[in-house]
């Protein structure tokens, strides 16, 4: 993907290839009629935006049947990305599909929590699970506890970022603001992830805990760091990045006891 601006590529160029992706599987679909109405909404609009009217323009023109229009959206995903770089450069395309089943399937939870699975393998389900933690937070949090011992990177990677109660462009999570024991499980078994981008991950999560409960966030980073691997001192490091830039005493110590 050459260098632009991302929200470009949400497009009528984009309209015409999914559209060439889902009339491989739905020789019914509408075409032309989705681009023409794409192609009308978007000039004017920025990148979230944008995403949603591919969404919404799915919606009207795929069939009346959720699961059947799932059925249709996980058969055009193609391979899975085997890197940890390219969800936005080279899968970028699926953003409208990840948006659809955010925004129309709440009410099928078993049909959407794995397409999210299988959204997340190429581009990021992020985003879109976190309406299913705010309105199944147990059965949500259940399946992200699996989902931080699976085989592949992007799904743990999944377990964490998903559960950030601040991630960057999205709604808060207020009741992880409030409460952050429900995240502690699946970090648990993240503090030691061999993949640099799940590391970064869990990190993040854990810096997000600081900024709300610092008590809490600081007690799991001092049980953490006694006979700590590789890759969680990494993860802590990271975590109080913060506290070190403020030259934090309580952080000092930590970096102290890591490098000794």
């Amino acid at each position: 993907m050459a260098f632009k601006k991302l929200k470009y590529w949400f497009d009528v160029e984009l309209a015409k290839l999914l559209a060439d992706k889902i009339l491989t599987v739905y020789p019914d679909f509408k075409a032309i009629h989705f681009c023409e109405k794409v192609a009308r909404q978007i000039d004017e609009l920025e990148l979230k935006d944008r995403v949603e009217v591919f969404a919404d323009e799915l919606h009207h023109f795929l069939k009346e049947e959720y699961t059947a229009n799932i059925s249709i959206l996980m058969a055009i995903l193609g391979p899975e990305n085997e890197k940890e770089t390219g969800m936005f450069k080279e899968f970028y395309w699926i953003m409208p599909i990840a948006k659809y089943v955010e925004k129309y399937g709440l009410q099928n939870f078993t049909v959407s929590i794995k397409a999210i699975e299988e959204i997340t393998k190429r581009n990021t389900g992020e985003y879109t699970i976190r309406p299913f933690l705010e309105k199944f937070p147990n059965k949500t949090i259940q399946q992200m506890l699996v989902w931080s011992k699976d085989k592949n990177k992007h799904v743990r990677r999944l377990a964490s970022e998903g559960l950030r109660p601040r991630l960057p462009w999205a709604k808060k999570l207020q009741q992880f603001i409030e409460n952050p024991k429900p995240i502690i499980p699946i970090l648990e078994n993240l503090k030691d992830d061999p993949s640099k981008y799940v590391q970064k991950s869990v990190a993040n999560c854990l810096n997000d805990i600081l900024k709300d409960n610092e008590d809490f966030g600081k007690e799991l980073v001092e049980k953490w760091i006694q006979n700590p691997t590789k890759e969680r001192k990494w993860i802590v490091m990271h975590a109080i990045r913060n506290f070190r830039k403020k030259e934090d005493v309580w952080a000092l110590k930590i970096v102290k006891q890591l490098e000794a």
